[in-house]
């Protein structure tokens, strides 16, 4: 299979793309990436170093670009997306604009190259907040913020190309994703590389909002499963084995990078801010896949992971990042 992997420059997608050339050696990928503040090539150089990755340097939000990249590919799996739920708030017309209209680019070019498959990359976020029991791929989809909104919206693009054109497409719903290579503006590696630096660590809330947490590994697997064994027009939500609160992580991290509890800052809440995530598996676990990695395994693989590749963070926590950073939490701490 060739298979155009967009946002692969990415967090998830680079993991994603990693797993595929390891696991699939047959397999080629073609990264496409606006290579916005959250996509490196750095991230990729040792998939483009073995000749089975090529990368594309583009927006799919570019008809003409994605049209051009296409060709060849069998298959499209779309990471591609703005993604902070926070920036969201700040500036929600770049996700709509991504996430939505994006989307709408890819299926379209899709349709019209006959790509035999396409899979959308989604989240748990857009269900909402629920107080027990878990979400299901039949759960009504109310997002909360404008990033959830704007995965919802293209979500439903995808149903509709599937209904109304036949498209052979389908859609993965995540938990929190965490490990190798995540930015830093996300929850658990702010908190290492805080913790790490000595840094307080600024905690939404009273920090009792319960994630279910996924390792990325994992994740790569189950979209690989998804794809090759999953329905057209039908919808698979991927959970994690473990639910914690966030103040749990943030004081395991503590734990692993000899940091204190005397360096948590609670800070005002998120806009918004749902309370509670839980994915069911069962219609993804009945097509063979299981998570693999527990949160204590998969949270020290992660610390470690960052401790030992600061040529990779350390030019991410300045310039832009710095100023994200002080517009996010510079009133909030100490205030």
């Amino acid at each position: 299979m060739r298979m155009l992997v967009t946002g692969g420059a990415g967090f998830i997608g680079s993991n994603f793309a990693r797993h595929v050339l390891e696991s699939h050696p047959e397999d080629e990928i073609v990264v496409l990436d606006k290579l916005t503040y959250a996509g490196r090539v750095e991230t990729i150089e040792d998939l483009l170093a073995g000749g089975r990755c090529t990368f594309v340097n583009a927006d799919i939000t570019d008809q003409e670009r994605v049209r051009e990249t296409i060709e060849g590919c069998d298959a499209i799996v779309n990471f591609a997306a703005e993604s902070h739920v926070d920036r969201s708030i700040e500036e929600p017309g770049h996700f709509i604009q991504t996430d939505v209209y994006g989307t709408y680019v890819l299926l379209e070019e899709a349709r019209a190259a006959g790509i035999e498959r396409y899979l959308q990359v989604s989240t748990d976020e857009v269900y909402g907040s629920i107080e027990d029991g878990s979400f299901t791929e039949s759960s009504p989809i109310e997002p909360s913020s404008p990033y959830s909104a704007s995965k919802a919206g293209g979500d439903l693009l995808v149903g509709a190309f599937q209904r109304t054109y036949g498209a052979d497409a389908l859609i993965v719903r995540a938990s929190n994703n965490y490990g190798p290579y995540q930015h830093p503006e996300k929850l658990i590696p702010l908190m290492v590389l805080n913790a790490m630096a000595g840094d307080r660590l600024p905690v939404y809330g009273d920090g009792m909002q319960v994630r279910n947490w996924l390792f990325t590994e994992d994740f790569a697997s189950a979209i690989d499963v998804v794809l090759e064994r999953g329905e057209a027009g039908e919808v698979y939500n991927v959970g994690g084995p473990e639910e914690l609160p966030n103040i749990d992580v943030v004081k395991r991290i503590i734990d692993l990078t000899g940091g204190d509890e005397s360096l948590i800052e609670y800070v005002d809440d998120r806009l918004g801010h749902d309370r509670r995530y839980s994915l069911s598996s069962d219609r993804t676990e009945a097509l063979g896949w299981r998570a693999q990695v527990h949160f204590d395994e998969g949270i020290e693989r992660t610390v470690d992971w960052y401790r030992d590749n600061r040529d990779w963070w350390e030019p991410i926590r300045s310039g832009e990042y710095r100023e994200y950073y002080e517009r996010q939490y510079g009133t909030r701490l100490g205030a």
